[in-house]
């Protein structure tokens, strides 16, 4: 598993926490720093990665989960299993706030977490949701990134 496959895999499991726990904001800190320490053992410089994950959700979470909602209209917010509805969550931030993830990247690692994660069709559910959402970003096809 990569450094930053461990990074959202540990943010995903801190969230779900968070969201399970009826969000208390103020524990989300303490949630992470358990996270890591229990599973994030040589994580190194990605710990950063995580906090920027949750970070980045608390600071456009209606957004996100209005997004969620347009989305998945067949789909309450709330009757969205824990873990699928975080994994958007993840997904949605990277692919509309993070320009550092590519998109194609931000989506198939949220479906990877899905299938790792959830039920038997989460992964299915989680790549419907984002690819609508990428195909609305992106209806002529990504654009080309900067070559380094």
């Amino acid at each position: 598993m990569s450094n930053r496959h461990l990074a959202r895999s540990i943010a995903m499991q801190t969230i779900f926490e968070w969201d399970f726990r009826g969000q208390p904001t103020a524990g989300l800190p303490a949630i992470l720093e358990q996270n890591i320490s229990e599973f994030g053992v040589g994580l190194g410089d990605e710990k950063t990665f995580s906090a920027d994950i949750i970070n980045g959700i608390m600071d456009h979470l209606k957004e996100i989960d209005e997004i969620i909602v347009k989305y998945a209209p067949n789909w309450p917010l709330e009757k969205i299993t824990t873990v699928d509805r975080n994994i958007l969550r993840i997904g949605i931030w990277e692919l509309k706030f993070n320009k550092e993830v590519p998109p194609k990247v931000a989506i198939n690692e949220a479906i990877e977490l899905g299938k790792s994660y959830g039920g038997q069709a989460s992964g299915k559910f989680v790549n419907g949701v984002l690819g609508s959402l990428y195909k609305d970003m992106f209806p002529n096809g990504e654009p080309e990134t900067e070559q380094k």
